[in-house]
């Protein structure tokens, strides 16, 4: 099975667990088998593979995303990278070119479409493998999945099928509706419009080369940012007169919003967390490393990360967005491919962060012109580069580098370090990467 993964958005509706860096899909709430958590996109990736050893999974995404994905998925996982975001008809045709030009995947190959983000069970990809193997074949052009829906729900648009058998040819589509309205659908026999789907690759290049003007992989990716932003469903699909659905009536949820996230949390808290007998359907995620306290709460969901911290009624959470969208502060946590940072303090002239290291990872060799730094190593072993001369460092070593002097630190074992930066204009953009000297 090919299958492309959709992940897109800063998912500011869990906030303060997600923010512009880490988006919902790589917050850890999901129980795993070691008695630690995953998070949705290991949970979907650990799916696939568990029915489908041999897939090959894209997850399509932008650069700002890509560190994340290697650090939870490991380095082999294939990306297809959006240089910006354009809505999902360009990352679509991007990954079909990524595919074909970079994957040598045929154009007569089915490839599956999907978000990353759906919290489902293994039936799920079990059928998603038959809508690939359905369109291997078909006729139709393109092979949606059809939700069941479980109730009238206005947040989802939905596929009027022309029959009730498992795979139908497609009626037509109902754009969101209000629920009075998407009653009316369902008792039309409408499916929920999850925006799953599969085609033969070679269908979805021609309909991008008919559309846009690229040739190859290399010239869409460097042409990106000149793209307009429109949906697969407006570019394509509404222009497409050979469509199929199959239906699908198992688990789905659609996991966007603090309510619909706490349906699916196994326990009522993540972290530590009191909560007192008067306390009614309340549900706490906390990512600090001090006790969050719950008394007589009814209906409500309490987050606790470096972000920030979020008490809120049930239904309240899901008209968060436009008061995140007002705050403006540093990001305090970010996944990299390396390891990952939570910013412990800020001060007008420092700022400090604790880092960690996955083993056999380390920094890029780079410089600042308007800031010194200090390390203290906290735990493991590594080496650190500092103006080309390098040092093993272990646990208690401090390491001082002046503005101007190049520097690293690679981890042997797995490395944590509290990094004091020093100066009056601390920003991200004050970084040079250089390049390691020869033989280190």
């Amino acid at each position: 099975m090919n299958i492309v993964l959709l992940s897109g958005g800063s998912g500011k509706r869990l906030w303060p667990l997600s923010n512009d860096t880490r988006s919902k899909q790589f917050i850890k709430i999901f129980k795993s088998g070691n008695d630690g958590y995953e998070s949705m996109v290991q949970r979907v990736y650990r799916q696939i593979l568990s029915v489908d050893g041999g897939a090959e999974v894209t997850i399509a995404t932008s650069k700002s995303q890509v560190s994340a994905i290697h650090n939870q998925l490991g380095a082999d996982v294939g990306i297809s990278v959006e240089p910006c975001r354009r809505d999902t008809f360009p990352a679509i045709a991007l990954a079909a070119a990524y595919l074909h030009d970079v994957r040598g995947v045929s154009e007569e190959e089915a490839v599956v479409v999907c978000p990353v983000d759906p919290y489902v069970e293994e039936d799920y990809f079990e059928a998603l493998q038959r809508l690939g193997d359905r369109a291997a074949v078909s006729e139709a052009n393109l092979v949606l999945m059809g939700i069941e829906p479980t109730y009238p729900s206005a947040k989802y648009g939905y596929i009027i099928p022309e029959s009730e058998e498992e795979t139908s040819r497609v009626s037509m589509f109902k754009e969101k509706p209000t629920e009075e309205k998407a009653q009316e659908y369902i008792a039309q026999g409408a499916l929920w419009n999850g925006g799953v789907f599969a085609f033969r690759l070679g269908y979805v290049l021609g309909r991008a080369h008919e559309l846009l003007d690229f040739d190859g992989y290399e010239d869409l990716f460097q042409k990106y940012d000149t793209l307009t932003k429109i949906s697969f469903d407006y570019a394509v699909v509404e222009h497409e007169e050979r469509i199929e659905v199959m239906r699908f009536a198992g688990m789905w949820k659609d996991i966007g919003t603090w309510n619909t996230l706490t349906e699916a949390m196994e326990s009522d808290s993540i972290g530590k967390a009191i909560l007192n007998d008067t306390c009614r359907n309340v549900h706490v995620v906390n990512e600090l490393n001090v006790p969050v306290l719950c008394m007589g709460l009814e209906d409500a969901v309490v987050a606790a990360s470096p972000e920030g911290i979020l008490v809120s009624d049930l239904n309240q959470s899901s008209y968060i967005k436009p008061y995140v969208d007002a705050i403006d502060q540093q990001i305090m946590f970010a996944e990299k491919s390396w390891g990952s940072f939570q910013v412990i303090d800020i001060e007008e002239d420092s700022m400090t962060i604790k880092v960690t290291l996955n083993a056999g990872h380390g920094m890029n060799y780079h410089s600042h012109e308007h800031r010194d730094e200090v390390w203290t190593v906290i735990s493991g072993q590594g080496r650190a580069i500092v103006n080309g001369e390098e040092r093993r460092v272990t646990v208690g070593d401090v390491v001082r580098m002046p503005a101007g002097v190049p520097h690293t630190i690679m981890a042997d074992t797995k490395l944590q370090v509290i990094e004091a930066q020093l100066g009056r204009d601390i920003s991200v953009h004050d970084k040079r990467k250089l390049e390691l000297p020869a033989g280190q």
